[in-house]
């Protein structure tokens, strides 16, 4: 359509000091005769175009161009604002005032509405999350390397990445780039990312394959959880998946079914934060390792009283022979504690 077209070139000069007909045309997929077209359009509208000819030139607004309220509705303002907000929340230069500025936004006449969504896409390390953001969207620009520290699973490595995109997905960021070590694309999660750095070397870019521009990918639901889970924890359930997530069954559990993973590890330590709240009932892998990851917590604890006669305890005076003894343990503490066939009825 005409008018997304004209949106999209005044998006593009606001965002860019000097643009040529041709980039228009290209990235816009129409003929340059068509480019000048809208470029008239947008002069007739009230846009002030400048075009400049010969070695240099191009296309740019006025120096000092403020669009007019009525460029946009109210609705669309309060959305604008409020995208914008969040973004702001973890970019070291925020754009909220300058969007302000260019739109002719005052403030008292922003209808209450515009206050009522906030988007806050930092986390605990936001000041260290800017910076990343800020290195990495420059390094896509200017098709630089970055170098960076990555800890994961099976220890932590030094990664040398053409980067190609920033996501947010799933509450968190992650970078996707050519990995040079492993000779494919990755995705990287930013929180595990430290020790980043901005190289000099450029890279040609790679045509990134369309299957893994596309989150479902590398978040794809492969491994399927069937488990039944106490009442108690239904806050979580909803909190995490949704009231549609389990069948609430006569007895008060809730019964959840072919609940989507990606990655089983995680599936793992997302189970076994629930301890004795959820039963797996599927797949019979994740059940044995349960059994397994138990009988090692347990063995921990089966091995305190041994692990007493060497541990010094904090504010416990050393041989001053004046220690109070330990209150006996009822028969029923006693047995929790050290019962040995506890320990033995589980696998090691």
């Amino acid at each position: 359509m005409k008018i997304d077209r004209l949106m999209a070139i005044l998006t593009i000069l606001l965002q860019q000091d000097k643009v040529t007909a041709p980039m228009l045309s290209e990235k816009l997929e129409v003929s340059r005769r068509t480019i000048s077209r809208d470029l008239e359009a947008l002069c007739q509208a009230g846009i002030p175009i400048v075009t400049e000819q010969g070695f240099g030139g191009g296309i740019s607004l006025a120096p000092g161009f403020k669009m007019d309220n009525s460029f946009l509705t109210a609705k669309e303002r309060e959305a604008l604002l409020a995208g914008i907000r969040g973004m702001d929340s973890v970019m070291k230069n925020p754009m909220e005032e300058r969007l302000k500025e260019k739109f002719h936004i005052v403030q008292g006449n922003m209808p209450a509405a515009a206050e009522a969504v906030t988007i806050n896409l930092a986390s605990h390390y936001r000041d260290s999350l800017s910076e990343k953001i800020a290195v990495l969207k420059a390094a896509i620009q200017e098709r630089r390397l970055v170098e960076f520290t990555y800890y994961y699973r099976k220890g932590t490595g030094r990664r040398l990445v053409e980067p190609y995109r920033v996501a947010f997905q799933w509450s968190s960021w992650y970078l996707l780039g050519y990995c040079r070590q492993r000779e494919d694309f990755r995705m990287f999660k930013l929180n595990r990312l430290w020790e980043l750095a901005g190289k000099e070397e450029a890279f040609a870019p790679r045509e990134v394959p369309e299957e893994k521009l596309d989150s479902e990918y590398w978040f794809s639901d492969e491994i399927m959880l069937r488990a039944r889970f106490s009442g108690k924890v239904k806050f979580r359930l909803i909190e995490e998946y949704g009231p549609s997530s389990f069948t609430e069954q006569e007895d008060g559990t809730l019964l959840v079914e072919n609940l989507g993973f990606t990655n089983y590890p995680v599936l793992l330590e997302w189970v076994l934060s629930f301890g004795s709240s959820v039963e797996v009932l599927a797949p019979e892998r994740l059940r044995e390792d349960i059994k397994r990851e138990a009988a090692r917590i347990l063995q921990n604890y089966c091995n305190v009283e041994d692990n007493r006669a060497v541990t010094e305890y904090p504010g416990k005076p050393e041989g001053t022979g004046t220690e109070k003894a330990e209150p006996e343990k009822t028969e029923s503490e006693e047995s929790s504690l050290t019962s040995g066939n506890v320990c033995d009825k589980l696998e090691p």
